[in-house]
């Protein structure tokens, strides 16, 4: 054989062996280059799941806040009911009273000798004829007087049961 072909012969077998070479040299690129991909595509998503974790740990927290804060408000509307309750039952007990005040009142003026049937007082020294319009004045005055009073009496009790009210309230409403 001639020393030109065995030349070609050594040339193709070395041209043959460097695109080996080159073929398994990208493939080890590729295959590098796709497992730094898959571990990056791996930590994203381990970033994407803390993430996650971490909104629904939020989100927990918030649903019990939320349930918390339901729970605040029924017990109050359960007190505020429970006020009214009392309020109305204070309010009762306090027609009660001035009910049976008004029926002592009535039953003192039946036996005292000097109160008239109006529930006015006669005055033995204002007898004379001269002083009727007096008395009639005076007596307009005192029931006038025991109206107001009783009236004043009335919004004192009401303004008790108020206040007591307010303050219950004040002090079992939660605080922020």
């Amino acid at each position: 054989m001639d020393p030109t072909a065995w030349i070609w012969i050594v040339v193709v077998i070395v041209v043959i062996a460097l695109i080996a070479v080159l073929l398994m040299s990208s493939r080890k690129r590729r295959e590098a280059f796709r497992q730094k991909r898959d571990e990056q595509n791996r930590q994203h998503a381990a970033e994407i799941r803390r993430k996650a974790e971490n909104a629904d740990l939020e989100a927990r927290e918030n649903e019990a806040r939320a349930m918390h804060a339901k729970a605040d408000a029924e017990k109050a509307q359960v007190e505020a009911a429970r006020l009214r309750q009392e309020a109305e039952q204070r309010q009762s007990t306090a027609q009660d009273l001035r009910t049976d005040a008004e029926k002592h009142q009535y039953k003192a003026n039946a036996l005292d000798p000097d109160v008239d049937d109006d529930g006015n007082r006669r005055d033995e020294a204002r007898a004379d004829a001269g002083h009727e319009d007096l008395r009639a004045a005076d007596a307009r005055d005192a029931g006038s007087r025991a109206d107001d009073v009783r009236a004043d009496d009335a919004r004192s009790v009401d303004a008790r049961d108020v206040d007591a009210t307010t303050d219950a309230t004040r002090r079992n409403t939660p605080r922020e």
